[in-house]
């Protein structure tokens, strides 16, 4: 990065980085928690399960939208010295700091099955389908004003690193058609060159 450039991660893409994991994490813990009879049986931890999903995807779709849509009207362009990281990149760094409390949560969900089967990977799960909507709500946000959202690389080190926790001051822009991501962070699919 020279002249003052930061490297910059879609903030779309960082939000979506932990669905997957969260999903197929809880679908495995829920799918062997139903296995187990636990202490209230199968019936009422697969209802408790169901109850925990629906909670955790709204909780995790709607949370800090407000703190979203203040850093998206506050942000300024990105200057052409800044980087703009890879979408591959910027998941794989959220994953591998993320890993061990990914790891964690997918134990605490197995053990919560001797208690309430399955419920425990269905909120891990309901966590990861909250992210996925969320992303997409973002991206609903970038196509509104016709832009996309990034964050500074360095404000989103370490555990606590969100694209709109405490740290992040403010949001950057590009026009849309920076980066490799789609607005929403999914892959931005090619169009096949005409014949």
């Amino acid at each position: 990065m020279t002249r003052g450039g930061q490297g910059l991660a879609r903030v779309a893409v960082v939000v979506r980085a932990g669905a997957a994991p969260l999903w197929w994490l809880g679908v495995f813990a829920a799918g062997i928690g139903v296995l187990v009879p636990g202490l209230t049986g199968r019936r009422i931890g697969v209802l408790a399960g169901a109850a925990l999903f629906l909670v955790a995807v709204a909780a995790v779709a709607y949370a800090r939208r407000g703190r979203y849509r203040a850093l998206a009207r506050s942000a300024a362009r990105a200057s052409k010295h800044d980087v703009l990281q890879d979408r591959a990149v910027s998941v794989r760094n959220w994953r591998r700091g993320h890993r061990w409390w990914l790891l964690l949560a997918f134990l605490a969900a197995l053990g919560s099955a001797f208690a309430l089967p399955a419920a425990g990977g269905l909120l891990l799960a309901g966590c990861g389908v909250g992210l996925w909507l969320k992303a997409a709500w973002v991206g609903r946000l970038e196509q509104a004003d016709d832009v996309l959202l990034w964050v500074r690389v360095d404000w989103l080190d370490g555990r606590a690193g969100a694209p709109a926790g405490k740290r992040v001051k403010a949001h950057r822009t590009t026009g849309i058609a920076a980066g490799d991501a789609a607005p929403g962070g999914a892959r931005r699919r090619r169009v096949p060159a005409a014949a």
